[in-house]
């Protein structure tokens, strides 16, 4: 266990952060290829993320075949489908059905639940001392979405109740990722987290290899050479920035955090990919995503405050 001292919290709070980044750049990978559906570039980014692992991991492949125990390979293969391919169709097909806004207020809430399921571990910070941070966190979430979610609608009530479905499901699908990812890198403390990760992503892999002639029957082959190169070159960088090096660092992360702060890192990404998507779109945040940005980083803030209040306690009762 990797977890402990102000030194472990402020290298995880900076691998969360880096997490983030990377993470946040997912956002901008269907503007860049619009031609192509979010079942084309889960295969895509999931093939690619596939390869590179078995690239990497090849040399130990034994080793790390090794370390795992019974029942290591199931693990892998929900995770994967729960973190990756399961998370990324179901957050594509909220936005497509409900909207971007509907789906950013409801995935808005995920530090919300991972950190509500860290509060129950032993040893966690009461849930009571992240009142504040929750409730920022869940204001921010709100100022996100409001003006469309109240706004004028086109989309049937039939595909915002469809969207909303399915936005539900991204943000099950990924906290249950979260939290079995950290349970997994607590029962193999010898274990490498970036090994942990390329397994995940082996398994991804075989699983987009899968999923790869449902994509190819709904019409993915039906695009222009120039439109492919663009789609591989989209692929492979977001399988090489987010999922090899961002997984990377939020593994890392999961080791020297709290379960109840590791929720709370979940914010980075929005807040980055908020800023990738205002120097896309050549503009200024409105007065509401503003509102957002500030809401995120006070929530992130007064979760920090409260994990260094017990540990300063706890050395001053020594």
């Amino acid at each position: 266990m990797e977890r402990g001292g102000s030194g472990g919290t402020a290298a995880g709070i900076a691998c969360g952060m880096g997490a983030g980044a990377l993470w946040g750049l997912v956002f901008l990978a269907p503007a860049l290829v619009r031609d192509f559906r979010p079942i084309d570039l889960a295969v895509g980014r999931y093939l690619a993320f596939g390869l590179m692992a078995a690239l990497l991991a090849a040399p130990r492949w034994r080793r790390l075949l090794a370390g795992l125990p019974p029942g290591a390979g199931w693990a892998l293969a929900w995770l994967a489908l729960a973190g990756n391919l399961l998370y990324y169709v179901l957050l594509a097909s909220a936005v497509q059905l409900g909207g971007i806004a509907i789906t950013s207020l409801v995935i808005g809430f995920l530090p919300v639940a991972v950190t509500i399921i860290g509060s129950r571990a032993r040893g966690a910070v009461p849930l009571r001392r992240l009142a504040a941070s929750l409730l920022l966190c869940g204001a921010g979430a709100l100022c996100i979405g409001w003006q469309a979610v109240f706004g004028v609608r086109t989309e049937p009530a039939l595909f915002q109740l469809a969207g909303l479905g399915c936005a539900i499901g991204a943000l099950l699908s990924w906290t249950a990722f979260a939290v079995g990812n950290r349970h997994w890198l607590d029962r193999l403390p010898q274990m490498e987290a970036q090994d942990w990760n390329l397994l995940v992503g082996l398994m991804t892999g075989v699983q987009a290899l899968l999923l790869l002639p449902v994509a190819l029957w709904m019409g993915m082959g039906d695009h222009a050479p120039d439109a492919w190169a663009r789609f591989a070159s989209v692929s492979v960088g977001v399988a090489l920035l987010a999922s090899i090096l961002g997984n990377g660092l939020w593994n890392r992360m999961s080791r020297l955090l709290p379960l109840t702060l590791v929720g709370q890192m979940i914010l980075f990404e929005t807040a980055f990919a908020l800023l990738y998507g205002f120097v896309w779109e050549q503009r200024w945040p409105t007065m509401l995503e503003s509102a957002a940005f500030l809401l995120v980083v006070l929530s992130v803030v007064t979760c920090i405050a409260a994990h260094r209040r017990p540990a300063a306690e706890a050395m001053t009762a020594a």
